[in-house]
């Protein structure tokens, strides 16, 4: 195993939890680096996975990434559920409202990648929390989370 499989694995579980890493960077990713030698992009047969950010080291999913986090995490791990008001605009990459949020992982805080579900588990966006749990229930105004991509984007 590369030392940069590992690096991104371990990323992985730090910031989703045990065994994570290992579920979605499977032996075969590739890595796009930066011009300094460190890893910007993850991706597996040219489909981008995830994007190490630059300003803390965390990872960011695309669509790919958040489908296989999906799949690996149990409800409701890293989940915002919203209402079928918001569905079509959430699956099309725009941004969840607190107001349309029904229920949210206890363990979600502000600037953690989230995965953004209808009510029957269906996946419909990844992107950064702007709320905290508690702050996204209470909330009837303003953003709950910034999608970074639908899945129809």
């Amino acid at each position: 195993m590369s030392s940069q499989l590992k690096r991104v694995r371990i990323i992985a579980d730090f910031q989703f939890g045990k065994d994570i890493g290992e579920a979605m960077f499977p032996g075969g990713s590739e890595f796009i680096l930066s011009r300094t030698g460190r890893v910007r992009q993850i991706t597996d047969n040219g489909v981008r996975i995830a994007t190490v950010r630059a300003s803390d080291g965390l990872l960011t999913l695309s669509i790919e990434g958040a489908t296989r986090l999906h799949r690996f995490m149990k409800d409701p791990g890293m989940r915002v559920v919203v209402n079928s008001d918001a569905v079509p605009f959430v699956r099309s990459g725009k941004t969840a409202f607190a107001r349309h949020v029904i229920d949210v992982d206890p363990l979600v805080r502000a600037m953690d990648e989230v995965l953004v579900t209808d009510e029957k588990d269906n996946l419909l966006a990844t992107g950064q929390a702007v709320l905290c749990a508690i702050e996204m229930m209470d909330c009837k105004r303003g953003a709950a989370v910034m999608v970074r991509q639908g899945i129809e984007d």
